[in-house]
């Protein structure tokens, strides 16, 4: 053995004690640091070390060089995106993934899966899903979307009297995927599974709204020959706007679709009582999507997948090799994702779930809609912001105040940079308007940043005015 790894053994637990102490500090730390650092000059490559001097010194450098460049993403006012953190029970879940390090594919070495599965079976119940629904985790929302629309792929073809996963997407001919409101993720899966970003047709939605128009879907299905893909959405990134969704699962009785429905993150709705009606209609989805190191605050990187048709799912993974485990009626992990493999990301979605239940998740989520509420009620009552959509649940999307500017995407860059350190807010484009999004959804956040962040941005818009 290496001698300086060898030594390092000898010496696990001091290390891992002392990495626990650097882990402490960043955390507690949170608060007093700015959310976004000032972006230093970027610092040349250092070449590899010949020869290694331990983890004691790279945990030195690491302090050094790294980690003052570090967003504080983990804490309660880095709300770009639509960013979680890691409860305590997540944070000690992810670190015994790393220590016990499970490839948990396969039923050969079988706790990790039947972990998985059971974690998937709560989340399942979390939101409201009915056990005709199996799920797998996968690494977030795009591989989420990107596995549900595979599965549709199959089923197209299983429509067609073709089979993609053998005889290539080229077989099924065109293909019409349509939706209201997709993310981004929807037209990089199309092109990933070569059914082509030009196969997303985009449906008007509703006056004023990101919700798509049932009656123009209504009508958009019937102007497609043959089967289709209807991507639906349960809370759209800009304005957590919500498809009407039993509404669209009645048009089946018309057409012949497949229905993928996106809640990233809208499929925490569930667990509120004032909001749950949100998600109605959400097990009629044939396959959907839910990302959880955003609303479960679990680590990166963290999702779930379900469909009910893991016959088709199957069909289109399976990985045939003497090492792997069976097919069968019930398939290893190994044969429903793109991934062979896969790490025991399930352990700390398990620990959060274990350790808080549906009521301390359920408190996180109407925490942090109560956070969006009062910051938008903040910046509506200031006349330097202007509100681009109501606070449906999570998010705040807004823009300066004033007539139509052709600065004002400088001015919001300006803005967003001098709060940076305050605050961290993405930028979106809202019915053709600039603006901003602030999104909650860390269990960290409370009322006292909300109003730090609402001082933040309202002294940074005069200042610049």
């Amino acid at each position: 053995m290496d001698r300086t790894l060898a030594a390092d053994l000898a010496r696990l637990p001091d290390l891992l004690d002392a990495t626990r102490r650097v882990a402490v500090e960043a955390l507690a730390t949170l608060d007093e640091r700015a959310v976004v650092p000032a972006a230093p000059k970027a610092a040349e490559p250092e070449p590899l070390p010949e020869q290694g001097d331990g983890t004691e010194s790279a945990l030195a450098a690491f302090r050094a060089r790294w980690e003052p460049r570090l967003s504080a993403s983990a804490g309660p006012r880095y709300l770009g995106f639509v960013t979680g953190g890691a409860t305590p029970a997540a944070l000690a879940g992810d670190w015994l993934t790393a220590a016990h390090d499970q490839n948990s594919n396969s039923s050969m070495d079988g706790a990790g899966q039947d972990l998985e599965r059971e974690t998937v079976g709560w989340l399942r119940e979390l939101f409201g899903l009915s056990e005709v629904h199996t799920g797998t985790f996968v690494s977030g929302a795009t591989m989420s979307n990107t596995t549900g629309l595979a599965i549709a792929r199959e089923w197209l073809g299983e429509r067609l009297g073709v089979s993609p996963a053998e005889d290539g997407a080229a077989a099924l001919g065109p293909v019409r995927v349509l939706s209201g409101a997709p993310h981004s993720s929807i037209a990089k899966a199309l092109a990933f599974l070569g059914l082509g970003r030009s196969s997303l047709v985009r449906v008007p939605t509703l006056p004023g709204r990101e919700a798509v128009d049932p009656a123009a879907l209504d009508r958009a299905l019937a102007d497609t020959p043959g089967p289709a893909v209807v991507v639906a959405n349960a809370g759209t990134v800009n304005t957590v706007d919500f498809d009407d969704l039993p509404a669209i699962a009645a048009l089946r009785a018309r057409h012949d679709f497949w229905l993928h429905t996106d809640a990233a993150f809208g499929a925490f709705a569930a667990l509120s009582p004032e909001h749950a009606h949100l998600t109605e209609g959400l097990d009629a989805s044939d396959s959907v999507c839910v990302d959880l190191h955003k609303w479960l605050n679990v680590p990166y990187d963290s999702a779930v997948q379900f469909t009910r048709r893991r016959d088709l799912q199957a069909r289109v993974f399976q990985n045939a090799a003497a090492y792997l485990g069976p097919l069968g009626e019930h398939p290893d992990l190994v044969h429903l994702t793109p991934e062979n493999s896969h790490r025991l990301r399930a352990l700390a979605a398990w620990f959060t779930l274990r350790a808080y239940g549906r009521q301390g998740h359920r408190e996180i989520v109407e925490r942090n809609i109560a956070g969006a509420r009062a910051l938008g009620a903040a910046l509506e009552e200031d006349p330097a912001f202007t509100l681009l959509a109501p606070v449906r649940l999570n998010v705040v999307c807004f823009t300066l105040a004033g007539a139509p500017d052709p600065r004002l995407g400088a001015r919001l860059t300006a803005l967003r940079e001098a709060v940076s350190t305050e605050v961290f807010v993405t930028p979106t484009v809202y019915e053709g308007t600039a603006g901003l999004r602030a999104a909650f959804s860390n269990w960290r956040t409370t009322q006292a940043d909300v109003r730090r962040a609402a001082h933040a941005l309202r002294t940074a818009a005069r200042e610049i005015a």
